[in-house]
């Protein structure tokens, strides 16, 4: 439900969930709400026992050395005590049936599915990308940020990283694709240095019901 989302966007707005070494690669929100998607895909590949899950993660999210990831318990467990116990602990509303439980890290080996990322290792130059979508009738959305194709928390997100780190939460995957050869180096600075759409940011916040300077 929307409220239940709500809470847990404003939780990971206001609050400290998880630490610095996970804030190096996404913003709180980011961090929460890919969290959750991860889970339920998770929780469904080994529920319907399929034997590959796909991500559209960039090559900076993604490189090529985890292009192809063996899931399991060992990588489920650091998960759990990265993203999803902070959420548990932290929420007064019950969120336990979003992720897996300890037990359920007792499921034979042979029935946990390969995560695939197949943009690591596919071309990825994203004026071609959005060429090839546009051409098929894809119109980009005026009420997101650069960083953004359909997340309307995203603006807020970034936002409230720079005001507390200092940072761009996305300089760590924008830095691994201008590497990677997807964008320039000035194309890379331009997204990570351009100040949040206000208008954005307030909307965000007001939805959440949270105050934004």
């Amino acid at each position: 439900s929307f409220e239940k989302m709500k809470h847990i966007f404003r939780m990971a707005a206001t609050r400290d969930l998880y630490n610095t070494k996970t804030l190096d690669r996404a913003s709180s929100i980011c961090t929460t709400c890919i969290g959750f998607v991860k889970s339920l895909v998770l929780k469904t590949a080994l529920e319907k026992r399929i034997p590959l899950a796909a991500y559209g993660w960039s090559p900076g999210q993604a490189p090529i050395t985890s292009a192809i990831m063996q899931t399991g318990s060992r990588l489920q467990s650091f998960s759990h005590k990265t993203v999803r116990d902070p959420i548990l602990h932290s929420s007064e509303t019950d969120l336990s049936s979003f992720f897996l439980s300890d037990d359920d890290l007792k499921i034979d080996k042979e029935f946990w599915p390969v995560n695939i990322h197949p943009l690591a290792f596919m071309d990825y130059h994203e004026d071609d990308i959005l060429k090839k979508i546009e051409s098929l009738g894809w119109e980009k959305p005026s009420d997101t940020d650069p960083n953004s194709s359909n997340c309307t928390l995203n603006a807020l997100a970034n936002y409230l990283h720079r005001e507390r780190f200092g940072f761009h939460p996305y300089a760590w995957e924008i830095a691994g694709i201008v590497r990677a050869g997807g964008l320039t180096r000035e194309e890379g600075i331009e997204k990570t240095t351009q100040e949040e759409v206000q208008s954005m940011v307030q909307y965000a916040a007001q939805r959440l019901d949270i105050k934004v300077d």
